[in-house]
């Protein structure tokens, strides 16, 4: 019995995949300025070639770069860098997070603030096309969620897919600066415990539930309820970083 409770305790292994480093790579070079807005990359057989693995990979590293705004693919032209204006902003915050964790506390308010007017806007504003996207990001999280793998992408999409309801550009933009780096640096807090991705899957619906029936306030003080656990914990370590300094 003993042996069984103990093994509730390991976590799947969650390995990177071929698109995932490719990912990366590109966004390195972007960040770097080895790649700049409006530069056009290699065909998929090239980068495939280059990157030694197959088409279908690099084609799923496109899909997502595109799908977080980073690459853009035009029609007879091939796929290009998209905007200065992330970039610049993600280079900045990295170089602040490097700083302190009492500037990240700060960036987890920022997303709080950030995410909560966006829900809120949402609410006002979603089409039907967004409500079934929201729906298809809640869903793929439910999958893993309640099987206790961890869904760190599965969860940004959610909310990203929130943000984008907001049809407020700026807010999206902030949020895929932001995002990104506070569920990486707060993977066991929002993913390993599986208790609090079983609660996530509660919140997440009631959330879509009130953009659905756009009740606005409902939906960003539940969304302001949801990012509470990550709030505190940002909090707690910059007081425990205050102790020690």
């Amino acid at each position: 019995m003993a042996s069984i409770d103990v093994l509730q305790n390991f976590q799947a292994i969650n390995i990177e995949s071929p698109a995932d480093k490719i990912i990366r790579q590109i966004r390195a070079l972007i960040t770097s300025g080895q790649l700049n807005p409006g530069d056009k990359l290699p065909s998929e057989r090239k980068l495939a070639e280059k990157f030694g693995v197959g088409r279908g990979s690099v084609r799923i590293a496109i899909q997502k770069l595109e799908f977080y705004g980073i690459l853009k693919t035009m029609p007879q032209s091939g796929t290009i860098v998209a905007g200065m204006g992330i970039t610049a902003l993600e280079g900045l915050i990295s170089d602040v997070l490097k700083i302190e964790n009492s500037d990240f506390a700060s960036l987890v308010e920022t997303r709080v603030l950030l995410e909560t007017e966006a829900t809120r806007l949402a609410a006002k504003k979603r089409t039907a096309q967004d409500i079934l996207q929201i729906e298809e990001a809640m869903n793929a999280y439910n999958a893993k969620a309640q099987q206790g793998i961890p869904a760190v992408e599965e969860d940004l999409m959610f909310h990203l897919k929130i943000a984008e309801a907001s049809k407020n550009s700026v807010l999206k933009s902030l949020m895929l600066i932001i995002t990104p780096d506070i569920i990486r640096n707060f993977i066991q807090l929002d993913v390993c415990e599986n208790g609090r991705s079983i609660n996530s899957v509660d919140e997440h619906e009631i959330i879509l539930e009130h953009i659905i029936t756009q009740n606005a306030e409902a939906a960003a003080e539940v969304m302001r309820a949801h990012l509470k656990d990550v709030l505190e914990f940002s909090k707690n370590l910059k007081q425990q970083n205050g102790l020690h300094g």
